[in-house]
């Protein structure tokens, strides 16, 4: 195919994504950190990622830099091309750094991750890791997150991811920022690699948020600095979680936490049947020492219209009896 052929076939795939950019030059989106987090969730269902500039201030940044340098220092660089031979990941940020809860909890992240996986029974932390890019390390291979969950084959119009990446240093393009293939998330993998990519180059204290199937990947660190990231991503609530929550923090710490952020943890019912704990116990109630039960497939919030169907058809079978 010529070069004008390709651009051709890019720019209709890029209509069907309904983010508008050229493949000339992508200028990616970035947003206030006024935003309100539904206007976040509708940019990141049309072009499959969003940018919202300095969410948490610099002495945010300062404490869960202090936080997190002894357990990064302990971390191994990685062990083949995907993780990078010259990066390192440092995870169970939950149990090692405080402020990264503040993050895992922040009220923008949590309403634009409610609303994107509205369609889901319950939503859930997927995992929390600090990103270290070296110098000399090189460009990831592009992927979508969702490939995790044994490469399944989600339909195109369901989401079962929301992430989110935190510039712990400026994201420049020398220094290796996230690139991404805006409107790459409805289109298989040959037509997304025609689209234009572009660099999420924000500043400190800034937020990447970008959905499970859009083709993006680490890039290249060309600077004579290292590019941190925190990398925390969230779940629809059935599947299972990348990063283990219930050893990565350990019960000792968890029950110091508030119930908000160990729901979102997991400690909670991922869908009606989903979570329990020995005789369907509630697992936040079994780690606050009580009895409580999960609630009955009646009183969950009914998201499908089979739950509805299911349940109507339940209850008018039993007031026949």
């Amino acid at each position: 195919m010529t070069a004008a052929g390709s651009q051709q076939q890019g720019n209709r795939v890029l209509n069907r994504g309904l983010c508008r950019h050229t493949l000339v030059a992508v200028q990616l989106e970035h947003f206030p950190n006024s935003v309100e987090p539904a206007t976040v969730a509708d940019h990141i269902r049309r072009c499959g990622y969003a940018i919202v500039d300095e969410l948490v201030d610099q002495r945010t940044m300062d404490r869960l830099d202090r936080e997190v340098a002894p357990y990064l220092a302990a971390s191994a660089h990685g062990r083949d091309d995907y993780d990078g031979r010259l990066t390192r990941r440092t995870g169970s940020l939950i149990a090692r750094t405080p402020t990264a809860r503040e993050l895992v909890m922040h009220p923008t992240i949590v309403g634009t991750v409610g609303e994107f996986l509205s369609h889901a029974t319950a939503v859930q932390l997927h995992l929390t890791q600090l990103i270290a890019i070296a110098p000399g390390e090189t460009a990831q291979k592009l992927h979508r997150d969702q490939m995790a969950f044994d490469f399944f084959p989600f339909p195109a119009d369901y989401h079962v991811q929301c992430n989110t990446i935190w510039a712990l240093t400026d994201f420049t393009v020398e220094n290796g920022a996230t690139h991404l293939l805006p409107g790459s998330s409805s289109v298989s993998d040959e037509h997304g690699l025609l689209l234009a990519e572009a660099q999420a180059t924000m500043r400190r204290g800034s937020c990447l948020f970008y959905d499970g199937k859009v083709l993006h990947g680490g890039g290249a660190n060309r600077s004579t600095g290292e590019r941190r990231g925190v990398n925390i991503t969230y779940s629809v609530g059935w599947v299972r979680q990348e990063e283990n929550q219930y050893l990565a923090t350990p019960a000792d710490i968890a029950r110091t936490l508030d119930d908000d952020l160990l729901r979102m943890m997991g400690y909670q019912q991922g869908a009606f049947a989903l979570g329990y704990v020995g005789d369907q116990q509630d697992p936040l109630s079994l780690l606050r020492g009580d009895h409580r039960k999960v609630k009955v497939i009646g009183d969950v919030v009914r998201k499908h219209e089979d739950h509805r169907r299911f349940v109507e058809q339940l209850d008018a079978s039993q007031s026949s009896i």
